[in-house]
């Protein structure tokens, strides 16, 4: 193996590896077995999230050991380390869910000091869950060193077995943690006995790997390479696919010529690799939560990249690509479609792609497009010209109920069902809103509301998954609608719109309505509004008690209240490049 020389006199790691004065330094790396060629290589931070929380993350750790052997190849000395990460589907529905969105943060965060603190030169990230994905790609772009990120990979569909106990549509269908979900709702409606429930949480996740269908973890995957932090088709593997390693290699290679190039992340992280970005995420029907992590994104990059940003490129992007929850495939068979390369391909054949962009193979995503021999399948994606509906499979909307913008996926849903008026059914929290949905305490048609669970007020802006798979369950998802100043998982079907800004802490409309006020929604306008006068509201402004008081007074999750903005900059804990006095890369 050719090794070939850097010059670390402009590296980071020159201020733990070189010269008489770091000798107490060195000591330290001798004693790990580094050998003086090693330690005067480039120093590759490759971390993960790795933890045995879940079965998302539960590959990593072996995927990065890949990883470390490219970087080797490539002459960098890689240095593993991880950091944390929550689970949402572990953290669903229960008061573990207010640790999700902080964890981003920390995730970012932690990466970050770890780097700084041992003045890595590069990194390679492997994250597997919904929001260490967002929070990897943000130190990257936050510490502007030359990196590649790598996904975990998905999950194998489940499969139930031929029992007669199990209801023959979740025979006849690949089965997701959604599934699950929904089952539940079944179970409670009376539906499903407690003996198929237990069959199938048996066999719905079979596998090491991240949510199956187009929820938030591959949505964020798809995601890392629209916008180049991640080599092209490394997303679409199933985690278990020992074929996994070539891409790990080859990604611990990429980072290396990043280096010799100089190449960094903000080099691949602009304002056209981000619209790129948002492309995917509506042609894919993806989660509502890339509206959150595309703008922290840029926020990193010193980019203002807003949820209106998002939301104008969902509006005018077809979406073709027949993703659960709201379409009938999941990760494995995108991937044998070609994965997201085709995907890109279809895009550009519109014109709707930003060819010029750098990647992080060092290439042009033309370039890049310029290889990819396959042609959509028209199964899993579907030509554009044909596509399932000619706008995004998400929606951005604004109106005097939500000034700053709100969020709501239409993937699956028909165009005719995109408008939705009804009167209010106000609650305070998530956990009164299931107790009504779970004892049937609401009636069709109305707009069931559920408030103070943004970033700030939740505190930490919880996913409402548990509330809208229940009313899957009951068969009543498409005979309500339902609006949170929260998020909803990507794994949510059904006419739910999320982000409502400003948040009921922030004293936002939400925080006005009385259970009665006739709430529209209309999808297919961009508006969300209620039939209120601006007198009426501001008449209810002055009789507002204020944010009602949270259960966190201490602690990581206050520490987040104090610090997060509002939802749609991202919901975001610092001030971002914008007020930068050093990059850490130039040190």
């Amino acid at each position: 193996m050719l090794k070939r020389p850097f010059d670390k006199s402009k590296l980071p790691s020159r201020y733990v590896t070189e010269g008489a004065a770091r000798a107490p330094h060195r000591s330290y790396y001798y004693a790990m077995g580094m050998t003086e060629e090693e330690i005067h290589q480039p120093l590759v931070g490759v971390a993960t999230c790795w933890n045995e929380a879940a079965p998302c993350n539960i590959a990593l750790a072996r995927q990065a050991q890949s990883v470390k052997m490219g970087v080797k190849e490539g002459s960098g000395t890689p240095r593993e380390f991880t950091t944390i990460t929550v689970t949402d589907g572990i953290a669903m529905g229960h008061e573990g869910m207010r640790s999700s969105l902080p964890s981003r943060e920390a995730i970012a965060d932690t990466v970050e000091l770890t780097v700084r603190g041992h003045c890595y030169d590069a990194l390679v990230g492997l994250a597997g869950c919904d929001k260490s994905l967002p929070g990897m790609m943000m130190a990257m772009v936050r510490l502007n060193v030359p990196s590649v990120f790598i996904y975990g990979g998905s999950i194998l569909p489940g499969k139930a077995p031929n029992d007669p106990e199990v209801p023959e549509d979740f025979r006849t269908r690949d089965l997701t943690v959604q599934d699950m979900f929904e089952a539940v709702g079944r179970n409670q409606n009376g539906e499903l006995s407690d003996a198929a429930l237990a069959i199938l949480e048996r066999v719905a996740c079979p596998s090491a790997g991240a949510c199956g269908g187009q929820f938030t973890a591959n949505t964020m995957a798809c995601v890392s390479e629209a916008i180049g932090l991640a080599l092209f088709n490394s997303s679409g593997m199933p985690a278990p696919y020992e074929s996994r390693d070539q891409y790990g290699e080859a990604s611990g290679r990429a980072v290396m010529d990043l280096i010799e190039k100089n190449i960094r992340a903000r080099d691949i992280v602009t304002r056209k690799s981000l619209e790129n970005a948002a492309r995917v995420v509506a042609c894919t029907g993806g989660s509502t939560n890339a509206g959150l992590h595309l703008p922290a994104i840029a926020h990193e990059a010193g980019i203002d990249f807003f949820l209106d940003d998002v939301c104008e490129i969902f509006r005018d992007t077809p979406y073709f690509v027949d993703l659960k929850p709201g379409g009938q495939f999941v990760a494995k068979d995108l991937y044998e479609a070609g994965g997201l390369p085709v995907v890109m391909k279809e895009l550009r054949k519109a014109g709707l792609i930003h060819e010029d962009c750098v990647t992080a193979s060092g290439e042009s995503i033309g370039e890049s497009l310029d290889r990819v021999s396959y042609e959509a399948d028209g199964r899993v994606i579907h030509p554009i010209e044909k596509p399932l509906t000619k706008t995004g499979g998400v929606v951005g909307l604004k109106g005097n109920l939500a000034p700053e913008g709100a969020i709501v996926k239409v993937a699956g849903i028909a165009p005719e069902n995109q408008v939705f008026t009804g009167p209010a059914r106000v609650f305070d929290s998530e956990e009164e809103a299931f107790a009504a949905v779970k004892a049937r305490e609401y009636e069709e048609g109305e707009v069931l509301v559920i408030r103070n669970e943004g970033p700030k007020g939740g505190p930490g802006m919880r996913e409402m998954l548990a509330t809208t798979a229940a009313l899957s369950g009951q068969g009543m998802g498409k005979k309500v609608a339902l609006i949170t100043d929260g998020r909803f998982s990507g794994a949510t079907r059904g006419f739910c719109v999320g982000h409502v800004g400003p948040e009921a802490a922030q004293g936002g409309p939400i925080a006005l309505l009385k259970t009665g006020d006739m709430i529209t929604i209309d999808a297919v306008e961009g508006a969300l509004s209620v039939a209120l006068s601006d007198e009426e509201l501001a008449a209810r402004r002055k009789d507002w008690a204020g944010p009602r008081p949270t259960n966190y007074a201490s602690g990581a999750v206050w520490k987040f209240a104090q610090t997060v903005g509002p939802t749609y900059k991202g919901a975001v804990t610092h001030p971002g490049a914008k007020a930068e006095t050093h990059v850490y890369m130039d040190i």
